[in-house]
């Protein structure tokens, strides 16, 4: 008698249970996870990119959503619930003004080299203020220009991408946005330095208000 062959060992679950697995996956990790990552932890033969496309459907209006972040997926709270989590989300942790422009000019450029930054700001940028984005883990070493020298190039990470909310670095707002935001001063036009300043001027800015609404 023929043995049937959905008894095979080699079937991968039903799609209700593969979502079940990528629901359980995202809820137990911190981090945002990469369809490959699923792969390697979901039974042989799963599809866990057609499960997160069910997944995210089915969370769309709840409390909390699926959502892409760069090139992997996680669960978070709905963006406009968030103000239920600011007490949880308020960083104390202060950027200096040359670092927040210096983050800005990053994810609004990128890939950037140090020269570029420099030539935008219009002021010689430190080594502290850009080891101090690497360490946050809010930039990081991009690809080499293929330009004399070689230089090196500064990309923001997926971590950045995470604490504000952004699926990629195209989602960054406007200047229109920003403006009306109150976030752009009149400041001098690139390439102009106003007398006394440098790099570690003005003080301190809460990182949790970058580009916030």
């Amino acid at each position: 008698m023929a043995k049937p062959q959905n008894d095979s060992l080699f079937d991968a679950p039903p799609m209700g249970e593969q979502e079940r697995m990528v629901e359980a996956i995202l809820f137990a990790t911190a981090d945002p996870v990469t369809v490959q990552d699923l792969i390697g932890r979901m039974p042989h033969g799963c599809d866990p990119a057609e499960a997160l496309a069910y997944l995210r459907k089915r969370y769309e209006g709840r409390g909390v959503n699926v959502v892409r972040i760069g090139d992997a997926w996680a669960i978070r709270t709905a963006p406009d619930l968030g103000f239920l989590m600011q007490k949880e989300i308020v960083e104390t942790r202060k950027l200096s003004r040359a670092a927040i422009e210096t983050l800005a000019i990053v994810a609004y450029h990128q890939p950037v080299t140090r020269a570029e930054i420099e030539e935008i700001r219009g002021v010689s940028v430190s080594r502290g203020t850009i080891d101090q984005l690497i360490e946050m883990e809010w930039i990081r070493l991009g690809r080499r220009k293929m330009t004399p020298g070689r230089p090196v190039t500064f990309v923001v990470t997926q971590a950045f991408l995470d604490h504000f909310g952004l699926e990629n670095a195209r989602d960054l707002p406007g200047i229109k946005e920003l403006r009306a935001a109150g976030l752009l001063e009149n400041r001098p036009p690139p390439g102009t330095v106003a007398l006394g300043e440098t790099d570690d001027d003005s003080g301190d800015a809460d990182q949790s208000e970058l580009f916030e609404d």
